[in-house]
C-alpha cells in the first residue's frame, strides 16, 4: 500500500540551489518505493510540470529575496493559507519540511484539527547559529512537535543537541542530481581536449552562484598567490547569475583572475544545467572552494564524483564534508592552501592519491543509493 509524502518548500523547486536540488533528486530516487512524493512549492521558474517525475502543486509568491517588508508579509500570508489548502487536498501521511522559512509556516498552522494528526519531520540545511533570534525562536517551538530532524551534517546536529530539543535527531548528508551517478574514465581526456587543455596543463576550478557565502572576492586572492609561487595553471570557472547586478560581479571577478593569468588561461562558463556541471568537473586538476560560510558544500561532493582533489576553506559543514585535513585552509593564513597547491602540483602521484581519496570518500557518503535508504528507514521509523 502506498503512502504519501508533502514536502514544503519555499522556493521553486526548479530553481538552482542545494536544497532544492537534494528534494527533487530525493523525490524521484523514491520513485519505485511505497512512498509517494508530492512537492508544494512556489510557481516553478519553467512552468512545466510535467518535466518532473512526481506531482507538484504550486502556489503564488513574490520572489522570497525581496527586501520589501510588504511583500515579505505578503508572502508569509500566502504560503499559511496555501499550505493548510495544499496539505488537505492531498491528504498525506507524512509531510516533510525541507526548508526553514516553510517550518516557521507550519508551525502557525500546525495545531489546526485537520493537521495536527499528521506526523511531521524537518530537514535544516543550514546551520543553528545561523539564524536570526526571532526565526529560531519559532523554529524551535515548532520542532517541538516534530516526529524527527534530520541535519546534513554531525557537526550541525551537535549544534542543535545543545538546544536540549524533545527530537530526534538524525544525520543524513545532502546527495547530487543523479546525472552525477556514473564516472566515465575516458571523459576527462575528451572534455578537456575540446576546452584546449593540454596534458600536461594544470588547472584549477571555481564554481558557484553570486552571493555573499561563495566569498568570491578571494578567488583572485588565491590566484595572484598561486602564481607568485611559482605555479602555472589555467582557471576552469563557472558562475550562475540570478539577477542583472550580478553580471557585474562577473566582470570583477574574471577581470582580477586575468589580470594575473591572461584571458588565453581562462575557461568561462555561465548558467550551466546539471548535465553540463558533470561535465564540468572532469575539467579541473583541483577544485577550490573559498567559501566563508556553507552548511553542506555540496560543489564539494559535485566534484568528488568526478575524482577532482577538493581544497577548501574550514567553515560550518565543509570540513566534515571535505574530510581531509590537509585540503583545508583558513583565510587569516594561507599559507597552508599554496602548500597543499603545491603538493598537487609538483607531484602527480599525490595528485592521483587525492583523486582516488575523494572519489571513495563520495562513493561511501553522498550516493544517491545511500541518501534514499537512510531517508526510507527513517520514513518508516516514524510511520510505524
Amino acid at each position: 500500500m502506498s503512502k504519501k509524502i508533502v514536502y514544503l518548500m519555499e522556493y521553486p523547486i526548479d530553481l538552482p540551489g542545494g536544497g532544492q536540488m537534494s528534494t527533487k533528486t530525493l523525490c524521484e530516487g523514491l520513485e519505485g518505493s511505497e512512498y509517494v512524493p508530492v512537492v508544494i512549492c512556489p510557481k516553478l521558474l519553467a512552468p512545466k510540470k510535467d518535466a518532473f517525475s512526481f506531482k507538484v502543486d504550486e502556489y503564488p509568491s513574490f520572489e522570497n529575496r525581496e527586501d520589501g517588508k510588504v511583500k515579505r508579509i505578503i508572502n508569509f500570508i500566502r504560503r499559511l493559507f496555501s499550505f493548510y489548502g495544499l496539505i488537505v487536498k492531498e491528504d498525506p501521511d507524512l509531510i516533510h519540511v525541507s526548508m526553514s522559512e516553510s517550518l516557521i509556516t507550519y508551525g502557525f498552522i500546525r495545531g489546526l484539527k485537520k493537521l495536527k494528526r499528521i506526523p511531521f519531520i524537518y530537514t535544516d540545511r543550514g546551520l543553528c547559529y545561523g539564524y536570526r533570534a526571532h526565526s529560531k525562536f519559532f523554529m524551535k517551538r515548532t520542532l517541538k512537535h516534530a516526529s524527527a530532524m534530520i541535519c546534513t551534517t554531525d557537526y550541525n546536529r551537535s549544534l542543535w543537541e545543545k538546544e536540549a530539543l524533545p527530537v530526534k535527531i538524525r544525520v543524513i548528508p545532502n546527495t547530487i542530481s543523479s546525472v552525477f551517478g556514473s564516472y566515465e574514465e575516458d571523459k576527462r581526456a575528451i572534455l578537456r581536449k575540446e576546452q584546449g587543455i593540454k596534458d600536461d596543463d594544470f588547472v584549477i576550478g571555481f564554481a558557484g552562484r553570486i552571493s555573499e557565502e561563495k566569498d568570491w572576492d578571494l578567488v583572485p586572492v588565491l590566484v595572484k598567490r598561486l602564481w607568485e609561487e611559482g605555479i602555472r595553471f589555467k582557471v576552469a570557472l563557472v558562475i550562475s547569475v540570478y539577477e542583472k547586478k550580478d553580471l557585474e560581479t562577473v566582470k570583477g571577478i574574471k577581470k582580477g583572475i586575468t589580470d594575473v593569468i591572461t584571458e588565453d588561461s581562462l575557461i568561462y562558463m555561465q548558467d550551466l544545467s546539471q548535465e553540463k556541471m558533470s561535465d564540468y568537473y572532469y575539467l579541473p586538476d583541483v577544485f577550490i572552494m573559498s567559501s566563508s560560510f556553507e552548511s553542506f558544500g555540496k560543489a564539494a561532493v559535485e566534484a568528488m564524483s568526478r575524482k577532482c582533489p577538493v581544497v577548501s576553506t574550514s567553515v560550518g559543514g565543509l570540513t566534515e564534508v571535505i574530510g581531509k585535513e590537509e585540503n583545508l585552509y583558513t583565510k587569516d593564513d594561507l599559507t597552508k592552501f599554496t602548500e597543499c597547491i603545491k603538493r598537487l602540483y609538483n607531484d602527480r602521484k599525490e595528485l592521483e592519491k587525492d583523486r582516488d581519496f575523494f572519489y571513495e570518500r563520495y562513493r561511501d557518503n553522498f550516493t544517491l543509493d545511500v541518501h534514499i535508504k537512510r531517508h526510507i528507514r527513517l520514513y518508516d521509523e516514524v510511520l510505524k
